[in-house]
């Protein structure tokens, strides 16, 4: 008699990329939504134009922050399984496009380089965090 050996679930490799997808686009929706309003009330310069304000900057780390944690607990909860894992896959996710943002950042003199480098530095920890918050609640 042979066994077969198990195999994933039917389907949960797209739920896998959904989960891991609904984090990153709630992400990029709070983040930049937040941010528009912040133009708008003339916060914020206009877009374009570099964010030369330390307390700016420290504005924005201090809501995009919470929103990448909010953003990995939603991927967690929607992961088919391996909840954690696939926070973690959405925080290196955005640990590579926060760096490809602080190399750009270098470039194009946008503000402070502490900014987008801690936006990359903290993105795997924020997504610790979103996991950890998951498994508490889902303990309950």
């Amino acid at each position: 008699m042979t066994t077969i050996p198990a195999t994933p679930r039917s389907g949960s490799v797209p739920r896998s990329l959904g989960a891991v997808l609904l984090g990153l686009v709630s992400i990029f929706v709070l983040s930049l939504g937040i941010d528009e309003v912040l133009h708008v009330l003339h916060v914020y310069p206009p877009w374009g134009e570099p964010m030369r304000s330390p307390g700016l900057n420290l504005l924005a780390l201090g809501y995009r922050l919470p929103i990448a944690v909010f953003g990995s607990y939603l991927t967690a909860r929607a992961a088919p399984r391996n909840p954690r894992r696939h926070a973690m896959i959405l925080g290196v996710l955005g640990l590579a496009l926060s760096a490809l943002g602080a190399a750009a950042a270098m470039k194009a003199d946008l503000g402070p380089l502490w900014y987008p480098i801690l936006l990359a530095l903290s993105s795997v920890p924020c997504a610790w965090v979103g996991a950890a918050l998951h498994e508490r609640a889902a303990a309950r």
